[in-house]
């Protein structure tokens, strides 16, 4: 029952974070930088009244659980269930008006994603999983299962991945054979929710942080996709991401990556 419960809730959720964006956030804004040094880091006022929003909302339901958001850090509890919160992910694409940014969500159980929201205000559509085996795009009222691609050949694979400036030249000279094949935008997390509908093969990216990536793998997951960090490994601190729809497939980016690790 709490699963279904979980499930209900996120849906509700994006349709209230689509309305509430409508009504109170699509105007003008100013964008400020809180990187630091020359890193650019940009955030807005929606980041920080989104993250408000979806926090209110979670607390209102579910008070006893811990929060983790990119803008206001972390509410701890003694509960087993937490969440993890990117407001918005994708700020550059918000900033210059490119609509593929998105609305981040995931409920955790003990420290791991088990439902996971990805939502895009600007698209009008929303993809979430229901449990480990299913999940959904709705948009334009409907409601469309999600199958990754079933690609096993890697001459023919649609690839998108970003580097986001993580590598010297001399490093990525060790992976030349990788940067012809980037020839498919990626674009925050609707390339992997483009995965998800099997209109990409296979993703990669470094410099994820959690709220980056924990919303997105149980949707990957549930879509018949497999997730991991470069290393092999169900562990995100490095940041650096891979995403493919099977073992043969994601053993030969593994092998191309190598060299970065």
């Amino acid at each position: 029952m709490k699963n279904i419960e979980f499930y209900r809730f996120l849906i509700s959720l994006a349709k209230d974070l689509n309305r509430f964006y409508k009504k109170n956030l699509n105007k003008p804004f100013k964008a400020f930088n809180k990187g630091k040094g020359s890193n650019y880091d940009p955030v807005t006022i929606a980041d920080k009244k989104f993250e408000k929003f979806i926090r209110s909302k979670i607390n209102k339901k579910y008070p006893s659980h811990s929060i983790v958001g990119e803008e206001f850090g972390k509410k701890v509890t003694k509960s087993d269930y937490s969440w993890v919160i990117d407001p918005i992910d994708g700020t550059r694409s918000f900033v210059i008006g490119n609509p593929s940014w998105s609305n981040l969500v995931a409920v955790c159980y003990k420290g791991q994603p088990i439902f996971g929201l990805a939502n895009f205000p600007e698209l009008n559509k929303f993809y979430i999983n229901k449990n480990a085996k299913e999940a959904f795009l709705f948009k334009d009222n409907k409601k469309i299962k999600l199958r990754s691609s079933n690609e096993k050949n890697f001459k023919k694979i649609k690839l998108s991945g970003n580097f986001h400036g993580h590598f010297s030249l001399d490093k990525l000279k060790k992976v030349k054979k990788i940067l012809p094949m980037m020839q498919f935008p990626c674009m925050d997390a609707l390339s992997y929710s483009h995965f998800c509908e099997g209109k990409i093969d296979v993703v990669f990216q470094c410099g994820n942080k959690i709220w980056d990536i924990f919303p997105l793998i149980p949707i990957i997951r549930a879509s018949g996709g497999m997730v991991t960090n470069w290393k092999n490994q169900f562990n995100f601190k490095s940041g650096n991401v891979l995403v493919s729809p099977n073992k043969i497939l994601h053993s030969k980016m593994l092998r191309m990556l190598k060299p970065l690790n």
